[in-house]
């Protein structure tokens, strides 16, 4: 049951993700711009879709390893892309290093979500 409830979560946070960047497309779209990334917008509407895709089937419990292991890819590239911490000072530093750890854990989870299949 825990197992179950963990991957709801999870997946949860990505549905919910991608969902609000539909909302937010312009904002977003110039600040992956802003980061020299080609394409910004097709890379923002198609890395949106895949998380909730992905997000889906881990909810549903289907395909959950490799849903968890393209959501790790997904999470690692977004979090390199645009939170480049090494470049900011004060505040926004600190809060992109924060942002960045969360990240961490929230890879952490979808690897032991990753395993629970195997």
């Amino acid at each position: 049951m825990m197992i179950v409830l963990g991957r709801l979560l999870l997946g949860g946070l990505y549905v919910a993700g991608g969902i609000h960047h539909f909302f937010v497309i312009v904002p977003l779209t110039d600040a992956i711009e802003a980061r020299g990334i080609p394409f910004a917008k097709w890379v923002l509407l198609s890395g949106s879709m895949f998380q909730i895709l992905a997000g889906t089937q881990l909810m549903l419990g289907l395909f959950v390893t490799a849903a968890a292991f393209g959501l790790i890819l997904f999470t690692l590239a977004a979090t390199i892309m645009l939170l480049n911490f090494w470049d900011m000072q004060g505040t926004a530093r600190e809060s992109a290093i924060n942002t960045w750890k969360t990240n961490m854990a929230i890879i952490g989870g979808l690897l032991i979500a990753a395993a629970g299949p195997m």
